[in-house]
């Protein structure tokens, strides 16, 4: 549904996107993290082909925004940066208008969206009077508007209160396993990505440095948070069943290895055994090994 092939982009003599590729399924929510500056938005930003890369093409259903920007974005619904609308007019007024830019407004349809984002008490209040809440709602409501089969959003909760957030994530996978809707999820939130994603890209200066599956993070060897004391005969018993020391109190096993022979061993060893608890690997703990392990580079 959505291919980025090499992109690459500069702004000022430094890179932004560095050769950056992906493909987003028919119904997959594919998710975009990285901190600040790794080039997300830029990505977001050539999609909609509100940004020129320096090499490169996006193709949405098949078609380049590069060369037909307006039929590629025909399907696309998009919340980009911070939504602008006009704060002295109403939201319905805003949708009319904004609608009006991009072939049309249908009242009919336009009821039905705001209903589903819960606007309707307020929607015919002026903007300057919502809450940041409610104009991220009101920029929901104009993106679903064109009936999307695409739907681009760039750090959408950013700035939402917990239940606000929870409001958003609950929406996004309703309208996807509804709808069969394709979203681009574009985040620094570790935890929202992890909730929400199918697939992820980590983004890191510019380059893709990890893609795969979400649920695929948690297959790796197991890891522990242990308290053993001493530690000093640790190592040679942890080393004999495959397992290491990945970090102070924690260790990583063997798949197929049996926790509970580890502590025989370090009982018999006459090693106090304090704690030895499971993990559960997270995108986050695998976000800092990349990125310490790029740094460490």
């Amino acid at each position: 549904m959505l291919e980025a092939r090499g992109l690459c982009k500069s702004f000022g003599g430094k890179p932004a996107l560095d050769d950056f590729s992906f493909k987003v399924e028919r119904g997959e929510i594919y998710g975009l993290l990285g901190h600040n500056g790794a080039g997300k938005s830029t990505t977001l930003g050539i999609i909609l082909g509100m940004v020129m890369p320096d090499a490169g093409d996006v193709t949405i259903g098949g078609v380049s925004v590069r060369k037909d920007r307006s039929l590629a974005l025909r399907k696309a619904g998009a919340i980009f940066e911070a939504p602008a609308f006009y704060d002295y007019l109403s939201g319905w007024h805003n949708l009319r208008i904004l609608m009006g830019y991009s072939g049309g407004f249908d009242a009919a349809a336009a009821r039905v969206i705001v209903e589903r984002v819960g606007l309707t008490k307020r929607i015919h209040s002026k903007v300057r009077t919502y809450s940041h809440g409610m104009r991220q709602r009101l920029a929901l409501a104009q993106a679903l508007l064109p009936e999307p089969a695409v739907l681009l959003l760039d750090e959408p909760t950013d700035g939402l209160d917990p239940e606000g957030i929870k409001w958003f994530r609950e929406f996004i996978l309703q309208l996807r396993d509804e709808r069969g809707m394709t979203v681009l999820f574009n985040s620094h939130l570790l935890g929202e990505v992890e909730l929400m994603c199918d697939r992820v890209a980590i983004l890191r200066d510019g380059k893709r440095v990890y893609e795969g599956a979400v649920g695929g993070l948690h297959d790796d060897a197991p890891l522990f948070d242990v308290d053993f004391e001493p530690w000093d005969g640790v190592p040679a018993l942890l080393h004999a069943m495959g397992g290491e020391r990945v970090a102070p109190g924690r260790i990583r096993l063997p798949p197929a290895a049996d926790p509970a022979l580890l502590v025989a061993a370090l009982v018999g060893a006459g090693i106090r055994v304090r704690a030895l608890a499971p993990v559960r690997r997270s995108l986050e703990d695998l976000y800092m090994e990349i990125h310490h392990g790029a740094a460490a580079n």
